[in-house]
């Protein structure tokens, strides 16, 4: 669990729900990244690129969550890049 004030991250899909794999709570932008990179290069491999963006988003004060980008290795398609974090 974080300490207190600490920032706390997630990964969603691009429709901004839950992502249905990869719905956990982050300590840090390194591990979502870390976490999404996994997933894409493993079981995330086999989907659309549609199916298999992901957007992080950040806890704010008031408990509501605001997109922060998406990695990019999980928006890549025949070596062409769509989007980066």
């Amino acid at each position: 669990m974080p300490e207190p004030g600490c920032p706390l991250y997630r990964l969603v899909a691009l429709d901004g729900q839950p992502h249905p794999v990869l719905d956990a709570p982050y300590e840090s932008i390194a591990a979502a990244e870390a976490a999404a990179s996994r997933w894409c290069a493993g079981q995330g491999r086999s989907m659309s690129v549609v199916q298999r963006g992901i957007a992080l988003e950040v806890q704010t004060r008031c408990g509501e969550w605001r997109t922060l980008g998406y990695p990019s290795a999980c928006l890549l398609e025949s070596g062409g890049e769509l989007g980066a974090l």
